[in-house]
């Protein structure tokens, strides 16, 4: 035990950059304590559950499920909403819930677990589903994960509050980015081999190593050294909503951070229409969807430990640049459409414009998520991740559809330019909130 807990530490002191794990800010003593154990298991969870993240994507593997088992096209578009909406908008209602529990890694648990069901049964349906009925199963199907999804997590960001110091979480994100991302690249080369061969049972092991990852989440939440936190101020839902309302009218500094989140939603809308472009010059073989899995993987592996540091320096700064970063990629798989010649009719130009996409999109996460955490404290961070939260899916689920109207009827190039402007917007915004670092 001893050996392990000196290899965890070398590992925490390397990672971190950081020879002084005793420093701590914001956590109490005793977390401080078992703080290098944490991080290592932090990563494990979080390897766990962004690989798991990424083969059940529904900006990219399920819509192939849904093709291959031949669901209506309207039901694809469902897909991203209720993935992003149902994983949030009830988190509001289970904030009071969990903040009678005075260790909430047990919520983390249980959410990872149903996660890992709902894979497989996902897994099931592709095999044996078809039609419109096998459709309608895998949106309920979604709508069980989504919504274990939001309970695991508003319990893990609580307890990344209470275990890692600040200084140190925006770091952790970025590694288990890094790591996961490594992972996944391997999961889209094996895709690019099968090429075009049937993809039901290639989709279906893809669900099941999802699901095996979110075990591997729950496995190593269970283990965190958690120490017993505060458990008064639990509201039911209806109170927590009052609440949180008044949250926003008095804490300028949240209404703002919630206004700029909102405009950020321009690069996880903005992804799956991407991709359709690209799609659309390819066709669905394996092969296609293996190349955007490795540009994902790649661009995952590189970016996010740069993301982290900066993020622990300034998640305001790293909001804005990916804002920024955003309104270019966005504009870029726009003009694609109208370039010239035959080197626009392959997947590979949308795979590297994707690519870009998706390392400003993983500062978008990883600047909203250390901002968060950070500007709130150990009494209201339960109820101030749930209420943005809870704001975000309401907002997923009308500007979702919204989005869709118009892709509908203009086209996915002029949607992009739409979300560029939108991004624009988030970078104006993002620049006007206050360091909380």
């Amino acid at each position: 035990m001893a050996e392990q807990d000196v290899s965890q530490s070398r590992l925490y002191e390397w990672l971190t950059g950081d020879d002084d794990s005793r420093m701590c800010d914001d956590i109490p003593e005793d977390a401080c304590h078992h703080e290098p154990r944490n991080f290592s298991r932090h990563l494990l969870a979080a390897l766990g559950n962004k690989l798991a993240d990424e083969l059940s994507s529904a900006r990219l593997v399920l819509p192939w499920l849904m093709g291959l088992i031949g669901a209506p096209v309207w039901m694809v578009g469902l897909l991203v909403p209720i993935r992003e909406s149902g994983a949030l908008l009830p988190q509001i209602f289970v904030a009071g819930f969990i903040r009678v529990k005075p260790q909430r890694k047990w919520i983390w648990v249980a959410g990872a677990l149903i996660q890992a069901l709902s894979a497989l049964v996902l897994a099931v349906l592709a095999l044996v589903a078809g039609g419109s009925l096998g459709g309608a199963l895998v949106l309920a199907t979604l709508v069980l994960l989504s919504l274990a999804r939001g309970l695991s997590s508003i319990a893990t960001k609580d307890v990344l509050g209470k275990t890692i110091a600040k200084g140190r979480r925006g770091t952790l994100m970025g590694w288990s980015g890094s790591i996961a991302g490594g992972a996944t690249l391997v999961a889209g080369a094996i895709l690019m081999l099968l090429g075009d061969r049937p993809g039901n049972l290639v989709v279906a092991g893809l669900l099941s190593i999802a699901a095996a990852g979110w075990l591997l989440n729950g496995m190593a939440a269970a283990r965190i050294e958690e120490e017993p936190g505060a458990i008064k101020g639990g509201e039911n839902g209806w109170d927590s909503i009052k609440l949180g309302l008044s949250l926003l009218k008095d804490d300028r500094t949240f209404l703002h951070f919630n206004l700029a989140r909102a405009l950020l939603l321009s690069s996880a809308l903005a992804l799956p229409y991407l991709a359709l472009l690209g799609q659309n010059q390819s066709g669905t073989d394996l092969g296609g969807l293996g190349i955007l899995i490795v540009v994902s993987g790649i661009a995952a592996m590189l970016a996010s430990p740069l993301w982290g540091k900066r993020a622990d320096h300034s998640s305001r700064g790293t909001m804005r640049d990916a804002a920024m970063g955003t309104a270019i990629c966005c504009s870029l798989g726009a003009s694609l459409v109208w370039l010239p010649g035959a080197w626009t009719q392959s997947i590979w130009p949308y795979a590297g414009v994707y690519a870009l996409l998706v390392i400003v999109h993983h500062g978008v996460r990883l600047g909203r998520k250390t901002y968060l955490v950070d500007m709130a404290s150990q009494d209201n961070r339960a109820l101030y991740v749930a209420l943005s939260n809870t704001l975000t899916g309401l907002l997923m689920l009308l500007v979702g559809g919204f989005i869709g109207a118009l892709a509908q009827w203009f086209g996915s190039a002029i949607l992009l330019l739409f979300l560029a402007g939108t991004a624009l917007g988030a970078m104006l915004c993002a620049q006007q909130l206050p360091e909380v670092e």
